[in-house]
């Protein structure tokens, strides 16, 4: 199966959209203020952006837990 970059890109989007208003909501819920919670929920959203697609594509080069037909 080959993955395309196009298809780890908008996975990587869908999932922060996801990973980010949790994000939000947890800070609002800690500190009570949300702006608190929108501050930290675009910040991580940039961080864990990048970090996921690089995650991705590293994973796609791995055999491990994969099987032939």
């Amino acid at each position: 199966m080959k993955v395309t970059k196009l298809r780890s890109l908008l996975k990587t989007i869908s999932w922060r959209i996801v990973g980010t208003l949790d994000t939000m909501a947890l800070g609002w819920f800690i500190t009570g203020d949300p702006l608190i919670g929108v501050k930290i929920g675009a910040l991580e959203l940039i961080t864990k952006f990048v970090l996921y697609y690089f995650h991705e594509r590293i994973w796609l080069q791995s055999k491990f837990g994969t099987k032939d037909k």
